[in-house]
């Protein structure tokens, strides 16, 4: 949706930069992909279209909030996924809940495999990258937003004890930034996990050295007061990579390829059967719905 509150008259530069910007959006909405703004400038520059530097990302947010206000950008295609409003949902009638319950009814596809598969992410900004296709895996998908606090992380290792009882595996895919902090926080995870008897298996899935060597991520320059700054540049030298510049193609891919990894297909399709009954007999209630309430009056009745 554009709208314009704000007529501009732009230079042919910023008007370039626009177009642009407009493009990405629009091959990435093709994709499925709504980008978040340092999304949007790591495409510009691993495209060689503005340089990687703190001045360039806020010259770029200047611009696109510019264009948005000219209405030459829509206002639905950049996300800003760490503020959302949270609100009661509301219905017009019984029949209305009942479908929506439909279409939001699951199973636990997961009981009775061997793992029990957790994605834990680094930055809440990547959040709706990770929602799809862990919704799409049923696959529970958690943002650590740094390290994650000591309460949270009791919670967590009291969750994996629970899959321990249940004779499953809890393994975590955990995709971090690849710096000093991003790395260690992979560590962090499994040592504080297993002081609180949790005792999963952590996997880091990304960001690692092969992934900057295959898909060439723009560096940063690793920040020297980071506290874990002397081990990491004896390791890894002194650039470091943001998650945020890897294509969300190739986070899901990722994410969807370590997970069917995981499981087994043959009961995860007798778990799929058995949901679709349920789903079937759930859409023929809200269907039905005046035959069911005319029921029920009759019973009430009685």
């Amino acid at each position: 949706m554009r709208l314009c509150y704000v007529p501009k008259r732009f230079s042919q530069g910023t008007a370039e930069t626009i177009s642009l910007a407009v493009d990405i959006i629009e091959e990435y909405e093709g994709q499925g992909y709504t980008l978040t703004l340092r999304q949007l400038y790591y495409q510009f520059v691993s495209r060689d279209l503005i340089p990687n530097s703190l001045r360039a990302y806020k010259r770029l947010g200047q611009i696109v909030n510019d264009g948005r206000l000219a209405g030459e950008i829509s206002w639905y295609s950049i996300e800003d996924r760490t503020r959302n409003l949270s609100a009661l949902s509301h219905w017009t009638s019984p029949a209305d809940i009942i479908r929506s319950a439909a279409r939001g009814f699951r199973i636990d596809k997961w009981k009775g495999q061997t793992f029990r598969v957790e994605v834990w992410i680094e930055k809440e900004a990547l959040a709706g990258v990770f929602q799809r296709v862990c919704e799409e895996e049923d696959v529970p998908f958690f943002s650590c937003r740094g390290y994650v606090s000591q309460s949270e992380m009791w919670s967590a290792a009291q969750r994996m004890a629970g899959y321990h009882e249940d004779g499953q595996t809890p393994l975590i895919l955990h995709f971090g930034d690849h710096d000093p902090s991003g790395i260690d926080m992979t560590r962090d995870i499994l040592e504080r996990l297993e002081l609180f008897e949790g005792f999963p298996e952590v996997e880091r899935l990304a960001l690692n050295m092969d992934q900057v060597t295959e898909f060439s991520p723009p560096p940063n320059p690793a920040k020297v007061t980071d506290s874990r700054f002397e081990g990491y540049l004896r390791r890894y030298g002194g650039e470091s990579w943001e998650l945020d510049a890897l294509e969300p193609s190739v986070l899901s891919g990722l994410v969807r390829s370590r997970i069917h990894a995981a499981r087994d297909p043959d009961l995860w399709e007798e778990k799929i059967e058995v949901e679709r009954g349920h789903l079937s007999m759930l859409n023929k209630v809200s269907r039905s719905w005046a035959e069911v309430e005319s029921f029920l009056a009759e019973l009430g009745n009685e």
